[in-house]
């Protein structure tokens, strides 16, 4: 070893690594295993929100306290998930024109 080495570039702490990561995949929002977490201010709030998950098939935990600022964050993150987006597949250039002339799309539309 060259005399720039110290044994403390080297060093890892396992039991940190392990506490990091457990091997276990957190569950998706909303489900049993996750349920959303929500607070509220009244009771009305409460049962409107309660409502909305049944509908849509969540769980969740509701927490009514009239000191604390409502906290709707988790209904906003299930509501807002991203959709898949399917693109159309585009011809490569030695392939069949789209428009039916028989020409490679090299020669014809592109």
């Amino acid at each position: 070893m060259g005399k720039f080495y110290t044994q403390t570039n080297l060093q890892i702490d396992d039991k940190q690594a392990y506490r990091v990561f457990d091997g276990k995949k957190q569950a998706r929002l909303g489900t049993e295993k996750n349920p959303a977490i929500l607070s509220v201010q009244t009771e009305e709030r409460r049962a409107e929100l309660e409502k909305e998950f049944l509908e849509n098939g969540w769980f969740c935990q509701i927490h009514v306290d009239e000191e604390v600022a409502e906290d709707t964050s988790a209904l906003q993150l299930l509501k807002d998930t991203p959709k898949t987006v399917v693109l159309e597949k585009v011809p490569g250039r030695n392939d069949p024109c789209l428009c039916g002339s028989g020409k490679k799309y090299k020669k014809c539309c592109a």
